[in-house]
C-alpha cells in the first residue's frame, strides 16, 4: 500500500485509503499532495467507515468520498455489459478476453453483493424476466431471451428463485434490490411497488437479520433489479447529502409491528436538524415508561436516514447506539446543522 501510494497507483482505487496523522485528512492512493507525507504519518485502512471511526476527515484535494464505494473500472465494465445484454451470458473465456479472471470475479461481487458473479447474473436475468412475466409477455419469448436455452431449463431456475412457476407469477411479487453509494458508505436498498422496505449500510451487523425478515414479511425473493423507486431515491439521497433536501417523498413501507410502527412514524415527525430523546420519544407516543421497547424499535428501523432515528440521542445530550456506526450518526448531526458534512 506505501508503494501504491507513493506511485499514485490507480489499481488500488476503492482497495484502501490513506489516513495522514500530522493532517488528520485522509487521502486516495493517487492523491497528489505538493509533498508526500512521511511513511511513519501514514497509515492504511479499507473503508471510509473505518477511516471516518478513526477521525480522520476528507481530503479536499482528492475529494476521497465521491469515489469512495465506487466499483473498480473493471466490474463497472461488467455490470455494463450484464445490463446491455441481459440475455446473454458472460462465460469463464469471456471474462479472460475482457481482461478479468474468473476468481477475481467472484471474489468482488462475493464481498460486494453476496453472490458469486454467475448468480448476479442469473438473478439479474431472472428479475428482468420476472418484470416481463407481469407486463403480459409471452413466456416462451421471456425464456429464451433472458439466457435460458429451454422453457423447463426457465422454469426451474425462475421457481426455485420465486417459489412459484412463471406462469403463475402474473400477479406475484418479489423485492428488488440495488447498491447506492453515498459519501458516508454504501447502502443496499430493497423495494417493492408499495415503495422501500429497506435503505441500509451493507456494512451494518444486522443486514443478514434484515433479508430474513423481509423475505418471511413479504414471502418473496430478494433479487437485483431496476425500479422507479431507486430513480428518486437516487436523487433525493443526493440532495440531501447536497444540503439542499430536508424532506422525502419517495414512497416507504417500513413493515413492522404495531408497535415498531408507531415508533418509526413518531421517528418521521422530528424536524430537520433537531433530535430528541428516547425518554422524549417514549413520551410522544403515549408509552413514558417504554423508553428500553423504544429504543429497540429505534435501533430495529430499516429505513436509515429516510427514518431519522439518527435524530435521537441520549437524555444528556451524548450520541447513543446507531446501527451504522456513531462516526456517521454524527457526521449526519453535523450534515444537518450546518448543511454540510464536515471536512
Amino acid at each position: 500500500m506505501e508503494r501504491a501510494f507513493r506511485s499514485g497507483d490507480a489499481g488500488y482505487l476503492g482497495v484502501f485509503f490513506v489516513g495522514v496523522r500530522t493532517t488528520g485528512i485522509f487521502c486516495l492512493p493517487t492523491c497528489t499532495p505538493p509533498r508526500k507525507p512521511r511513511p511513519e504519518n501514514c497509515e492504511y485502512f479499507a473503508s471510509v467507515r473505518d477511516v471516518v471511526f478513526a477521525g480522520y476527515r476528507p481530503c479536499k484535494l482528492c475529494r476521497p468520498t465521491e469515489l469512495a464505494g465506487k466499483p473498480p473500472d473493471w466490474v463497472a465494465q461488467l455490470i455494463q455489459q450484464v445490463e446491455r445484454e441481459p440475455g446473454s451470458k458472460l462465460t469463464a473465456a469471456d471474462l479472460r478476453n475482457l481482461g478479468v479472471s474468473p476468481e477475481r470475479a467472484r471474489r468482488w461481487f462475493m464481498e460486494n453483493h453476496g453472490l458469486t458473479f454467475t448468480a448476479w447474473c442469473r438473478a439479474r436475468r431472472l428479475s428482468a424476466a420476472f418484470t416481463k412475466i407481469r407486463e403480459g409477455e409471452n413466456l416462451d419469448d421471456v425464456a429464451l431471451g433472458h439466457g435460458f436455452e429451454s422453457h423447463s431449463g426457465f422454469r426451474d431456475a425462475f421457481t426455485r428463485t420465486f417459489g412459484e412457476a412463471p406462469g403463475r407469477s402474473r400477479k406475484g411479487a418479489c423485492l428488488f434490490t440495488t447498491m447506492i453509494e453515498t459519501p458516508i458508505g454504501r447502502f443496499l436498498a430493497a423495494t417493492n411497488d408499495g415503495g422501500l422496505v429497506m435503505f441500509e449500510f451493507t456494512d451494518r451487523r444486522m443486514l443478514e437479520h434484515h433479508f430474513e425478515v423481509l423475505r418471511r414479511r413479504f414471502a418473496a425473493p430478494l433479487v437485483p433489479g431496476d425500479h422507479a423507486h431507486f430513480e428518486t431515491l437516487r436523487r433525493e439521497i443526493a440532495e440531501y447529502f447536497a444540503g439542499t433536501r430536508r424532506d422525502f417523498t419517495v414512497p416507504l413501507a417500513p413493515c413492522g409491528t404495531a408497535f415498531q410502527e408507531r415508533v418509526w412514524t413518531e421517528l418521521r415527525l422530528i424536524p430537520y436538524a433537531q433530535t430528541i430523546s428516547y425518554e422524549a420519544l417514549a413520551i410522544a407516543i403515549g408509552q413514558p415508561t417504554a423508553m428500553r421497547a423504544v429504543a429497540l424499535a429505534n435501533g430495529s428501523n430499516r429505513l436509515a436516514i429516510l427514518i431519522p432515528c439518527h435524530r435521537v440521542i441520549g437524555k444528556d445530550g451524548s450520541l447513543t447506539g446507531y446501527g451504522g456506526g456513531l462516526g456517521r450518526k454524527r457526521l449526519l448531526l453535523e450534515l444537518e446543522r450546518t448543511g454540510r458534512l464536515p471536512g
